[in-house]
């Protein structure tokens, strides 16, 4: 079983593309269960975001493991398979462990080195969990993940930039300093924009969303800020365009949100409407209003191509060298851990071959003193222990330090073992029973 990544993302699809194959939250269950329940899957991880779209399964072949992801992504976006290859990117084995390690360190980042994705991983790994499709090989991968991301920002100053799809939003609405906002949704996306407009110098911020006691929460968390605040519901949205300079909508709703309908006669004054939502927050239309300028994703995209990065060369290159020598050691963990239940079997198989022979000597020295017969099996059990010793931690040692030898093969040929025993000994019951 391997590591299979697939997922589209702002470097290898069209928005348009994104906008299609988005799982909304209320879907996120079914989809993970469909893939869990695919023939060559055994666990699975989606990661949606507003700028991704990531399957992590465990898989049992790569051509069988990348068929069925993408079965599960093109019926999720009412299209064929053969229709989204030319927007996915496929990684498998370690260069998938690569690539999870650097998307969670904000290396793959629209925004190089935004901090929020961390979040959004160990979020996306919660959902799996609650709906049962993470076993022990991607819950051990995720804890990994989340320690590397926290390492390459903690060592490389990345986190310390404060650059994100937000900051970038708001940069391109303008100097906002005094001004009024109204933000469209109040979860994690709303929250984070609250944080830059208050670290912006906004004036006043209006906050509407669906659920109004969470609206509410997030204006009293400004207010608490020193920024005044107000929650309105989602039916005065079009009165508080009407006193906003700026509006930023993330909601993570399917339909746009924010229409022409929205945007009252303004006597000339500009207005600023950032849309952060997959699919899109806002109708099209907005942006042919007369005052309004509408940044979207793609319109980040584009300026973050032609400033370049704001991180430098040197940052880049330590955070890239922590993620590669992190997914070495990884690896070399992986193959010492696969070769552990064939060492752990044949112990078991020495040991079964200790008591039978004790046995035979107790049938054929009936009258051999309690006494001596133990120190016999203590001595006999100390031989095989310190003969087993050297090759079974020197077996582990080189399974980690490459790949090229399977090392838990060559045991089982060498000492005759079953095959199924290292299964056995690996199995959840067997583990469960091993703890107790």
């Amino acid at each position: 079983m391997s590591v299979l990544a697939v997922g589209l993302s702002h470097r290898s699809a069209e928005l348009n593309t994104l906008e299609q194959v988005v799982v909304p939250a209320t879907e996120v269950t079914k989809v993970l269960h469909e893939l869990q329940q695919a023939e060559h899957i055994s666990e699975a991880i989606l990661v949606s975001t507003c700028n991704r779209i990531e399957v992590y399964a465990v898989v049992e072949t790569f051509h069988g493991g990348l068929n069925d992801v993408s079965d599960v992504l093109a019926r999720q976006a009412g299209m064929q398979p053969a229709d989204l290859y030319d927007s996915l990117y496929v990684h498998y084995a370690g260069a998938a462990i690569e690539h999870l390690f650097s998307v969670t360190s904000g290396l793959d980042s629209m925004v190089v080195g935004e901090t929020q994705i961390l979040g959004q991983i160990r979020s996306s790994y919660a959902t799996a969990r609650d709906a049962g499709t993470v076993g022990r090989t991607l819950h051990e991968l995720i804890q990994t993940t989340l320690r590397v991301g926290k390492r390459v920002h903690s060592e490389t100053g990345l986190d310390q930039l404060g650059a994100s799809v937000v900051s970038e939003a708001l940069a391109a609405a303008g100097d906002l300093t005094g001004k009024h906002a109204l933000i469209v949704g109040a979860g994690s996306m709303g929250a984070l924009t609250a944080s830059h407009l208050r670290k912006s110098g906004i004036g006043e911020i209006t906050i509407a969303n669906r659920t109004e006691a969470r609206a509410a929460r997030l204006a009293a968390a400004s207010v608490d800020q020193g920024v005044p605040a107000k929650a309105v519901r989602m039916s005065g949205i079009a009165a508080a365009v009407a006193e906003a300079d700026v509006v930023v909508c993330c909601t993570g709703a399917q339909e746009a949100v924010f229409t022409t309908e929205h945007v009252p006669a303004r006597a000339g004054r500009p207005l600023a409407v950032c849309d952060l939502g997959l699919p899109r927050d806002v109708e099209h239309d907005v942006a042919g209003l007369a005052g309004v300028t509408v940044v979207d994703l793609e319109t980040i995209q584009r300026r973050m191509r032609e400033k370049g990065t704001p991180t430098t060369d040197r940052q880049t290159a330590k955070a890239t060298g922590i993620v590669l020598d992190e997914v070495r050691e990884y690896l070399a963990g992986q193959r010492s851990a696969e070769v552990t239940p064939t060492v752990t079997a044949l112990r078991r198989r020495a040991a079964e071959v200790v008591d039978a022979e004790l046995l035979r000597l107790d049938n054929r020295l009936p009258d051999l003193e309690a006494g001596v017969r133990e120190e016999v099996g203590r001595t006999v059990r100390r031989v095989v222990d310190k003969l087993l010793h050297a090759p079974t931690v020197r077996v582990k040692q080189l399974a980690a330090e490459t790949a090229d030898t399977d090392y838990a093969n060559a045991l089982r040929e060498l000492f005759c073992l079953d095959p199924q025993a290292p299964a056995a000994v690996a199995s959840p019951t067997a583990t469960k029973d091993s703890d107790q």
